[in-house]
């Protein structure tokens, strides 16, 4: 009888197809075809180096085997295989049977969950989402409807809201998922480049109801190849388009559930789509969201004018700026520990979800505030968030 061995996989309907594990992967383990994204059991050498980049928790999954699965195997799955059943001598193991004590690996995935964020779980009421309906052989083509500067503050922060129409080509994209755009021409190798991924700011049913387009919050980066793009089309203007992506970062269905939603930059894409699709479906509901939203200058951030208009009883809103004149720096997470009694209230909830979205750098920060505040009600937050996670009420989205 084999010896039985742990496994690296990837979950294809959680992963967003960013690509930045092969990217980051030192032994070259990790590879795509035109659907997934796989790990090449006989090259992996557990380094981890490919865990805490990952902004979705896909990459964090891991099977005991026998014998491992191909790569034709993982190239053709559109869902992760269960965890099989292994007789070793008298006992019967599973994943959960190996200790940190027994296994030196599972001691290294105890630490290396911290930087995944641990694995994600979509909100038990959400629809269930549409994945890689469209990839990197066989993309869609979108028209452009339109492309609007959100920023005012000259050429330091560009970000646009871009609109883009599918010709009555079917794309079934919910709120919090993806998409990739594939921008022109090929790499320094010959090769078209991968697909940059970016998440859906607007609706299920389009900027408005029924027209089924899909919106995107994109900033302009210096030497962003794809982002630069996109900000410079112009209506009419046609893009390759790939997925949707995404099977976690979803909103729940149940008109009673409460969103904490805490966010930095284009990190506010997803929650405006939540805002919207929560004011079509429930209302004016009072408490029903939370927004903690940062940025350097009201100038800088995204959709600062909408948002002054969204009604406080629908979306509470408390916008933080780092870089205002004449005013001490203030992040997200120092306003949550302002608005210690609420955020409090918020997580004893069991119909709280919390989104968190941004850059990677806004993590820690935001884990530490939400520490601090448990702490003040006698609550051990680690067990509160995984408790949570479990339940599909925690999400976090970083890059």
């Amino acid at each position: 009888m084999k010896q039985p061995f742990k496994q690296h996989l990837i979950d294809p309907e959680i992963c967003i197809r960013c690509y930045t594990c092969e990217m980051t992967c030192p032994v070259q383990a990790i590879e795509h075809d035109d659907n997934n994204v796989i790990v090449d059991a006989e090259k992996c050498n557990f380094c981890m180096d490919c865990i805490p980049v990952c902004p979705t928790g896909s990459i964090d999954e891991w099977r005991v085997v026998e014998a491992a699965y191909t790569l034709d195997e993982q190239y053709g799955w559109d869902e992760l295989p269960g965890q099989a059943e292994l007789e070793v001598g008298e006992a019967s193991v599973e994943t959960q049977d190996l200790s940190e004590n027994d296994d030196p690996i599972a001691a290294l995935l105890a630490e290396a969950h911290k930087g995944a964020g641990g694995k994600a779980k979509a909100p038990a009421s959400a629809a269930k989402p549409t994945v890689n309906l469209y990839n990197l052989g066989n993309p869609v083509e979108a028209v452009v409807q339109g492309n609007y500067r959100l920023t005012t503050d000259g050429g330091d922060t560009d970000v646009r809201h871009i609109i883009l129409d599918f010709q009555g080509k079917p794309f079934p994209v919910l709120e919090g998922q993806s998409i990739g755009i594939i921008a022109p021409g090929t790499d320094a190798e010959g090769k078209a480049h991968l697909p940059r991924l970016y998440s859906v700011s607007s609706p299920r049913d389009g900027e408005r109801p029924g027209y089924h387009n899909v919106s995107l919050t994109v900033k302009r980066e210096p030497d962003g190849l794809c982002s630069n793009h996109l900000c410079d089309l112009s209506i009419g203007d046609s893009v390759q388009v790939t997925g949707p992506f995404g099977g976690t970062f979803l909103l729940p269905a149940d008109p009673a559930a409460r969103l904490l939603m805490i966010c930095t930059g284009t990190g506010a894409a997803p929650m405006r789509a939540f805002t919207m699709a929560r004011q079509r479906t429930v209302g004016l509901r009072e408490g029903g969201m939370v927004m903690f939203f940062g940025a350097r200058t009201p100038a800088s951030l995204p959709y600062f004018g909408p948002l002054a208009k969204v009604p406080d009883n629908l979306l509470q809103k408390h916008l933080v700026f780092s870089r205002q004149p004449d005013q001490p720096k203030e992040y997200v997470q120092d306003r949550m520990r302002a608005e210690e009694e609420l955020v409090a209230e918020l997580i004893q909830d069991p119909n709280t979800h919390i989104y968190i979205c941004g850059l990677k750098g806004m993590e820690q920060g935001v884990e530490e505030a939400l520490t601090n505040i448990a702490e003040s009600i006698g609550q051990p937050w680690q067990a509160m968030r995984d408790a949570m996670r479990e339940d599909g009420r925690y999400h976090v989205e970083t890059y």
